[in-house]
């Protein structure tokens, strides 16, 4: 059965349910993880992507066709900076992950009207394809850019960046693999500074406004616009001892 279609992936899921109450760096609701997947199966068009089997650990060759430099943008929202970095390195592959529908189809509606190739979105939760979905050590870069901070103190607790997000990270970024991020939230950008750091796992490195192409999101040109400023870290991937 075609991609895209429903019929081909809820009997999977109920065939492979055991593995959502697998062991993992993250508990994933399984109520919480059923109503997500029956959301993403509606049918999206090119250059969605809708893995066939969303328990399969995906290589790049899987999503696209075949290997090369890989890099993710976590939470793509409507694809400004995604696209733009496809653009101007057509060598390199890119995919987003977005979890609102209407904002992926979206992005998929720019890219094809851009005839970029060297783009997919998947539809899903950003931990969940981290810890299950992608094939660790194939992540050259990843991008986070101007996440929601959840500002109020009862709330950091759904902030992606926490302890056990980090082995995950690790796990999933190529020898030397980057991790970039950005917020307007000067709180939520020293959570992220000292929770790598506490980690061991990462180096963070500089990271000058012309070191390399990298364009704002429309959010930060509004956001710096106000006279507001954003704040940035690039981290590398550390080989564990």
């Amino acid at each position: 059965m075609p991609h895209g279609c429903p019929g081909a992936a809820v009997p999977l899921f109920l065939a492979s349910s055991r593995h959502v109450c697998g062991e993992g760096l993250f508990s994933f609701d399984r109520v919480r993880f059923v109503t997500h997947l029956i959301r993403t199966l509606i049918s999206m068009t090119n250059p969605a992507f809708i893995p066939d089997d969303f328990f399969k650990v995906l290589a790049p060759s899987d999503i696209f066709g075949a290997d090369g430099p890989f890099e993710v943008d976590l939470g793509c929202g409507d694809g400004g900076f995604l696209l733009q970095m496809a653009a101007h390195y057509p060598e390199r592959r890119f995919l987003g992950i977005e979890r609102l529908l209407g904002r992926v189809r979206g992005v998929c509606s720019r890219a094809a009207v851009r005839g970029l190739e060297n783009v997919k979105v998947l539809r899903v939760e950003s931990r969940y394809f981290l810890e299950w979905m992608v094939q660790p050590g194939c992540i050259s870069r990843l991008h986070y850019l101007c996440p929601d901070p959840w500002p109020k103190e009862r709330h950091h607790k759904n902030r992606l960046v926490q302890d056990d997000f980090l082995p995950v990270l690790h796990r999933s970024l190529a020898g030397g693999g980057e991790f970039l991020f950005k917020t307007d939230h000067e709180d939520y950008f020293r959570w992220v500074l000292d929770h790598v750091a506490r980690s061991g796992l990462f180096s963070r490195t500089g990271w000058e406004d012309d070191e390399f192409f990298y364009p704002r999101t429309d959010f930060q040109l509004q956001w710096e616009s106000m006279g507001k400023p954003i704040y940035r870290a690039r981290f590398i991937k550390l080989q564990k001892a």
